[in-house]
C-alpha cells in the first residue's frame, strides 16, 4: 500500500486571518437531493441482499430538484406549483434466473420511499399535492457492472476518484455545525414551531471575530403577524449566541434573515419549511461534504458521495475512510494540531490498495504519530470490504 506520512506545512486553519464555513440544513434543496440519493441506495441495497444475498451494481447519485411556486403570507400559505424531484442514475434492474426473470422495483422505490421520508423530514409539506417524484434510472454500462460483479473477495474500485478527511474541527466549523443542528432540533421545533427545516448557516471569521449569517425559513401558518415573526428572529439570535458561548471565547455576531424588507412587506415565509417551494432548486453534491460542512479553507473533494454504491465506489468509501483515519489518529494523539488525509484510487484495483494514501500531520512532536498513522491507515483500509453494511444501517451521516 502506497502510504506516505508527512509533516504538514503552512498555517493551520485556526491561525489563518480569515475562515469561511457553510452548512446547509436538512430542509435545504441540495440536502434533500443528497438524502434522496442515499435513501434510494439504501433501499435498493436492502432489496438486493434480500433477493440475492449481495448488493448489486448501482449508482443513483444524480438527483435534481426543481423548485415549485407558492403563495404565502402571515397566517396562511399554499403551494400552487409542486416541487419536482427527478431521481436518476444507474442500477441493475433485471436478473435472469433459472426460475425466471426477477425485476427490481426501482420505480416504486424511487417514488414511494422518497415520498415517505420527505413527509417525515418536512411535516408541513403535503406529499400528495405539493410534490412530484419522477425517475429515469437505467442499467449500468457492461464494463462497470462486470467490474462490480467480480467474485474477488476484495471488491475492485468502481471508479478512479479520491477522498479527503481532516480534523479536528475549528471553533468556527464547530459553531456553524452545531448552530444548524440546534435550530433543527426536535426540542427547538416544539418550542418554536415557526422555524422551518431549511436553515443555512454561513460562518465568517476575520481574525478573532466570528459572524454567523443565518437564513431560516419560517412557517407562515404558524406565524400570525410581523410581531411574531420578529420575536422568532430574536429567539434564533439568542439561542445561537448562547450556544456560541459554550463553543468559543471569540466575539460572535449573528444576523438572521437579512434579505427581509419589513418596510416593503418582504419576509422569509414558507408554507412547507423549505425554499424549494418557491423557485429554489437543488442537486446532489452541491451541499455539505460528509462531515456536514462546506469548507473552502480546507481540502475538499467535489465527489458526490450520496447515492453511490456502498461496496466499491471509492467516491463514497474513501471519504469515510479518510475521516476515520484522522479521527483515530486524533484520538490517540489529542494534542496534534491538525491532521489531513488524502486517498486516491485506481479503477479496477482492489479497494484496499489505493494508488496513494497521504497523511499530513501538524504539530511539534509527530515522529511517534507518524508510525501509528501507518498502522491506523492499514487497519482502516482493511475494513473497507465490510464497510457497506454500515452505510445500509445509516451509521454514517453523509451531509
Amino acid at each position: 500500500m502506497n502510504i506516505l506520512v508527512s509533516r504538514g506545512t503552512g498555517e493551520i486553519v485556526e491561525r489563518r486571518p480569515v475562515e469561511i464555513v457553510e452548512r446547509k440544513g436538512r430542509g435545504h434543496p441540495d440536502t434533500l437531493c443528497d438524502k434522496a440519493a442515499e435513501e434510494l441506495s439504501i433501499v435498493l441495497s436492502k432489496y438486493y441482499i434480500e433477493k440475492f444475498d449481495r448488493v448489486q451494481h448501482h449508482n443513483v447519485d444524480k438527483v435534481l430538484l426543481v423548485g415549485g411556486q407558492s403563495d404565502v403570507g402571515f397566517g396562511y400559505g399554499e403551494v400552487i406549483e409542486p416541487i419536482y424531484i427527478l431521481m436518476s442514475g444507474r442500477a441493475v434492474s433485471e436478473f435472469n434466473l433459472e426460475c425466471g426473470t426477477i425485476t427490481t422495483p426501482v420505480g416504486r422505490f424511487s417514488v414511494e420511499h422518497t415520498r415517505r421520508w420527505i413527509q417525515d423530514e418536512l411535516p408541513h409539506l403535503n406529499v400528495e399535492s405539493d410534490l412530484i417524484v419522477d425517475y429515469k434510472i437505467r442499467t449500468g454500462s457492461t464494463d462497470l457492472v462486470g467490474n462490480f460483479d467480480s467474485k474477488m473477495q476484495v471488491p475492485k474500485s468502481n471508479d478512479t476518484s479520491f477522498g479527503v478527511g481532516y480534523g479536528p474541527l475549528s471553533p468556527t466549523e464547530n459553531l456553524v455545525l452545531e448552530t444548524e443542528l440546534l435550530l433543527n432540533d426536535k426540542k427547538t421545533k416544539r418550542t418554536f414551531p415557526q422555524i422551518g427545516e431549511d436553515i443555512k448557516v454561513m460562518g465568517t471569521r476575520i481574525k478573532d471575530k466570528i459572524h454567523l449569517q443565518i437564513a431560516a425559513a419560517i412557517i407562515s401558518d404558524e406565524t400570525e403577524d410581523e410581531d411574531k415573526y420578529m420575536s422568532v428572529m430574536e429567539k434564533i439570535r439568542e439561542m445561537s449566541l448562547k450556544l456560541s458561548s459554550d463553543i468559543t471565547d471569540m466575539e460572535v455576531e449573528i444576523s438572521v434573515n437579512t434579505a427581509d424588507e419589513p418596510e416593503n412587506g418582504l419576509f422569509y415565509l414558507t408554507t412547507t419549511g423549505t425554499s424549494a417551494e418557491h423557485g429554489d432548486d437543488g442537486q446532489v453534491g452541491r451541499g455539505n461534504r460528509i462531515n456536514g460542512l462546506i469548507t473552502p479553507y480546507r481540502p475538499m473533494t467535489l465527489e458526490a458521495s450520496c447515492g453511490k454504491n456502498p461496496v466499491s465506489h471509492v467516491g463514497k468509501t474513501y471519504n469515510v475512510a479518510a475521516r476515520k483515519i484522522v479521527d483515530r489518529l486524533l484520538e490517540q494523539y489529542p494534542d496534534t494540531e491538525q491532521v489531513y488525509c488524502y486517498i486516491v484510487s485506481q479503477i479496477g484495483a482492489p479497494i484496499t490498495e489505493p494508488k496513494a494514501l497521504n497523511i499530513e500531520i501538524y504539530g511539534n512532536n509527530i515522529e511517534d504519530a507518524k508510525k501509528t498513522s501507518r498502522d491506523i491507515a492499514f487497519e482502516t483500509m482493511a475494513e473497507l470490504p465490510d464497510i457497506w453494511r454500515r452505510f445500509i444501517d445509516r451509521q454514517y451521516q453523509l451531509w
